[in-house]
């Protein structure tokens, strides 16, 4: 591994990378986003032990989405300031020692404090994480380097419902937690090994107005979505969400005149890097929509078992996983633009197909749409994962990586919350005595309409958007490659 040319600099990028590392960090990943979600089938047995009503239990996950939401911003500065290495480290100790205590938790206050520490430390593992393996990945390694990162965020809200339901049926819910301990062992102690230590910089000052800005526009935009998906009749999710992107909005004039800023805004200067937060951030907010949609319409439009539900949608996960050795193959062969169109497009599509689904269709054509589904998510996944660090400077780097895992928090919290309202929506517009699957097929198509703007921001990027990662780069020491001249016309002279 060559030397850093400034060995204090947290951002200088190295010209080799670690495949143990970024599986290291994809792991804290999985570990961080099925968390996130798979608490959901085990609210019923709480509320039991407990003896107070579900509803009640959900405090306890909108308190860890929150807590990862309001506490990702600030971690790009905790990285510069004390060390990626170090805060990488402490985040999975943090998450480790609140899983414990969530699992011994004996009331709802106690477990919702556990939570809220739980994803204090995961808000920490999923930027600095992505950043260590980030700085340490040459331009023409990145496509498979987030080959790796981007599988937890496909497969945890696929798997989190399996994963839930057996540990709560065979054992009990506590295991949903206990199982995290020998996983977060295991990754404190690899992390001390695999993870360069880089020293920070003491002198790195944090800018607190952009950060409360930013903490409280962030916090109430994730309160506006979860108000908006589960207390729709109620006001306050449009007040909350208004003053979420207001105080958002006083973050980004605050940054741009700001001596030492939270982020460096100028990462939005890039083209690939605005089309991850553009047509990407699209892309997100309805691929998102599918793990919640999918369950939903089976169990309560067609009648179908949890089991039976959960089984058809594994599908999704059987795609994700096979075309995942073919996504770098293909990124390279086409190119970013391309296969960006092509995902969407081609998601449109099968969110379309989604809407015609009933009861008598054949399972086989069903679980045949849902594999490409799941394959036309991951190919897209692993675009935008890549693309949008195509063209960013070494010194843009902790900016553009905290504000993308900031996007992908209000993405999918996004698609949730208008997934809902569709579904409401399309309740009041059709009878479901007639067709219970009707609202679900109205939010699916509403969804392939939704989906065909990220076709179209894609299409509007140039020809050939991130090339220095889709073409294989120049061996160490050679000249870098020549740009590639359109097809069909010679080079200028």
């Amino acid at each position: 591994m060559a030397a850093r040319s400034n060995p204090h600099h947290p951002d200088v990028v190295q010209t080799a990378w670690n495949p143990r590392l970024a599986l290291l960090v994809a792991a804290a990943f999985f570990m961080e986003f099925l968390d996130g979600t798979v608490l959901t089938t085990a609210i019923p047995t709480i509320s039991a032990d407990f003896a107070i009503p579900a509803a009640d239990v959900n405090i306890t996950m909108t308190a860890y989405l929150l807590t990862v939401a309001i506490g990702i911003p600030l971690s790009g500065w905790l990285a510069e300031r004390f060390g990626a290495r170090r805060i990488f480290c402490t985040a999975i100790a943090v998450f480790t020692l609140s899983s414990l205590a969530c699992a011994f938790s004996q009331d709802l206050a106690t477990l919702t404090l556990s939570r809220i520490a739980q994803g204090a430390g995961g808000a920490m593992m999923v930027p600095v994480g992505t950043l260590v393996v980030l700085r340490g990945t040459p331009k023409s390694e990145l496509l498979r380097a987030t080959a790796f990162l981007v599988w937890p965020g496909l497969l945890a809200p696929v798997l989190a419902p399996l994963v839930g339901g057996a540990l709560t049926t065979y054992l009990s819910w506590h295991w949903i937690f206990l199982v995290n301990l020998p996983l977060g062992v295991a990754a404190f102690v690899a992390s001390l090994r695999l993870v360069p230590a880089v020293a920070g910089d003491p002198g790195r000052r944090l800018d607190w107005p952009g950060m409360l800005l930013t903490t409280v526009g962030v916090g109430a935009l994730v309160t506006g979505l979860e108000l908006a998906s589960s207390h729709p009749g109620l006001p306050w999710a449009g007040i909350s969400a208004a003053a979420g992107i207001a105080a958002l909005a006083g973050a980004v004039l605050w940054m741009r005149r700001a001596p030492h800023p939270l982020f460096n805004l100028q990462v939005f200067r890039t083209r690939t890097f605005r089309a991850m937060a553009t047509g990407g951030f699209v892309y997100r907010v309805t691929i998102s929509s599918v793990p919640f949609l999918l369950p939903l319409m089976f169990q309560a439009g067609f009648g179908w078992s949890p089991l039976h539900a959960g089984a058809l949608v594994a599908a999704v996960f059987v795609g994700n996983i096979g075309i995942k050795p073919a996504t770098t193959p293909l990124i390279r062969k086409f190119g970013f633009k391309a296969m960006l169109v092509f995902a969407s497009l081609a998601s449109a599509v099968t969110f379309a197909l989604c809407a015609f689904l009933t009861p008598e269709t054949p399972v086989a054509l069903m679980a045949a749409l849902l594999v490409c589904s799941g394959a036309f998510r991951s190919i897209g996944f692993s675009a935008y994962a890549s693309v949008q660090y195509a063209d960013i400077p070494p010194a843009q780097l902790t900016s553009a990586n905290t504000v993308s895992a900031t996007l992908v928090q209000l993405g999918t919290g996004s698609g949730i919350a208008i997934a809902a309202l569709l579904i409401r929506t399309f309740e009041g517009l059709s009878s479901a005595a007639q067709d219970p699957a009707g609202p679900f097929r109205g939010a699916f198509l509403a969804m392939a309409v939704l989906m065909l703007a990220s076709t179209v921001d894609s299409i509007l990027l140039p020809r050939h958007a991130g090339a220095a990662v889709s073409r294989p780069g120049p061996a160490p020491g050679a000249e870098p490659l020549p740009p590639r001249p359109a097809e069909g016309r010679a080079p200028r002279r």
